[in-house]
């Protein structure tokens, strides 16, 4: 099961907010918004239109510069993986010339169809060697809520035919100009199955997004209950926040210009409070994915359950206690106490089984073994499922029952079918329970539970022990959901 998450809806503002409503209203929600006529002032709205000649006018300014193109046999598709384009160098009147008159473009078109200019410097202040063209500045204008940002690179993309980006994110925040974009919020990163971290395209998604093959990437069924499409006009602008994936499309002859600028959250984290960041986060990311794996609700039954199966393995159910139980606490009492006596040998329970029930209880078989240790999800563990059903004083009331009748049949119960994923059910209920009495109560119940165990030590180690296992699984799905690594 997925979790549900809010859908974020994107802004669109007709009015161009200032540097100040940008900064305190707009930028701190991490939510991406559309400006409409952004950049109609620019001279390069009029100067670079391709239809009022602006193709010749750039082929002018380009002179003799050399700019780096993608090269790729996945075109119309652009991946950020190395393995699937290469870049090359071609003099950008070149470029220029191709996309002029695509109608002429066929007997290039092995060619054509590959290039894309993306990502070309017209400025950039972290490498200033890489500014190829960087005399296009003077046709655009950084926009005016933009001005008390320290911009990290404004860049130039451009294609001759249709282009697609892959999905990816950004460790920037991104003002992007002219395009149509697909949206993800950065809580969509499992269902994108990002590339691994320590990957050369560790900001990409790893999902074909034209046809995803389900049998590889299963959780991408969500994908379309998260994406959400914008579609910009000449002179319209779309902030992207840093870590929203977003696919391009752009249309033959498309021309856009990007700002990126680190965001005040990251240019206000010190580096030497990096790995305390990281193991936070982790941490909470490993928190909620355990209750993901947690995320199945079973209502308990309240009707009477039938007894006559159950008897021929427990011939006498007496004692008040056993009477005083609601009808599903005696239900589920029942099924663990089958349980164990189907899943669990008498070698394992080692005498551990009561006088007052081994009378009772016919052997004709050897009992079917559950591999315990390898049960991490809460569908896969009858024992957890029946212990996550109980309210947590239906529980204690339960134990108790079995504490006065069947105390071997508890400790088989948590030696040897408590898996991972039923201890952290069982330690949860006990938290839940603790919340729920007194501190004389809860004593003597520990007291007495913990007293069934020869060792209590040691079983208190065992629960210990398989609870972490369970967190340890869920922070292998962190790894593998949220940075694409798979931990063995």
């Amino acid at each position: 099961m997925e979790e549900n998450s809010v859908r974020i809806t994107i802004t669109i503002l007709d009015a161009i907010p200032s540097a100040e409503e940008f900064t305190s209203l707009i930028e701190p929600k991490n939510v991406p918004a559309v400006f409409h006529g952004c950049v109609n002032d620019w001279k390069a709205s009029s100067k670079w239109n391709p239809s009022t000649g602006g193709l010749d006018y750039l082929q002018g300014l380009a002179g003799a510069s050399t700019v780096e193109v993608m090269l790729s046999k996945t075109a119309p598709v652009f991946y950020g993986d190395i393995r699937n384009h290469e870049r090359v160098q071609l003099p950008l009147s070149t470029f220029i010339e191709y996309c002029k008159d695509v109608s002429n473009l066929a007997t290039i078109e092995t060619e054509q169809d590959q290039i894309y200019l993306a990502q070309v410097p017209i400025m950039n202040t972290e490498k200033e060697e890489r500014v190829q063209i960087g005399n296009l500045i003077e046709d655009i204008q950084t926009p005016r809520f933009l001005k008390t940002k320290t911009l990290a690179s404004i860049n130039l993309w451009m294609n001759g035919a249709q282009t697609r980006s892959s999905t990816h994110y950004d460790p920037h925040h991104n003002l992007l100009c002219v395009v149509s974009v697909d949206l993800w919020p950065p809580s969509s990163t499992p269902f994108l199955y990002p590339m691994p971290l320590y990957g050369e395209a560790s900001n990409h998604s790893g999902v074909p997004m034209d046809e995803p093959d389900l049998s590889l990437h299963p959780r991408a069924e969500h994908l379309k209950k998260y994406s959400q499409r914008v579609i910009l006009n000449s002179g319209d602008a779309l902030f992207i926040p840093e870590g929203w994936f977003h696919q391009v499309d752009s249309e033959s002859l498309t021309i856009a210009v990007n700002f990126w600028w680190r965001s005040e959250m990251m240019s206000g984290m010190s580096e030497h409070m990096d790995s305390y960041y990281l193991r936070r986060i982790l941490k909470r990311l490993t928190d909620k994915e355990m209750n993901r794996m947690l995320c199945k609700t079973i209502p308990c039954v309240s009707e009477k359950p039938s007894y006559e199966e159950s008897d021929k393995k427990m011939k006498v159910f007496g004692g008040n206690m056993l009477h005083d139980l609601e009808p599903c606490v005696l239900k589920s009492l029942h099924e663990l106490v089958s349980l164990v006596h189907d899943h669990v040998s008498a070698a394992d329970l080692s005498n551990a089984v009561d006088s007052s029930s081994t009378s009772d209880i016919e052997k004709t078989t050897e009992p079917k073994k559950i591999e315990i240790s390898e049960l991490y999800y809460l569908e896969e563990d009858p024992v957890a499922n029946i212990l996550w059903a109980l309210e947590p004083l239906h529980l204690q009331k339960m134990f108790l029952a079995m504490l006065h009748h069947f105390p071997r049949t508890l400790e088989g119960l948590v030696l040897h079918l408590l898996s991972p994923v039923g201890a952290e059910v069982l330690t949860r209920k006990f938290d839940e329970m603790d919340k729920l009495t007194n501190e004389q109560d809860r004593n003597e119940f520990y007291r007495a539970f913990y007293g069934v165990f020869d060792d209590q030590f040691a079983v208190m180690d065992k629960l210990l022990n398989r609870k972490e296992s369970f967190s340890c699984q869920a922070f292998k799905n962190v790894m593998d959901r949220f940075l694409g690594i798979k931990v063995q």
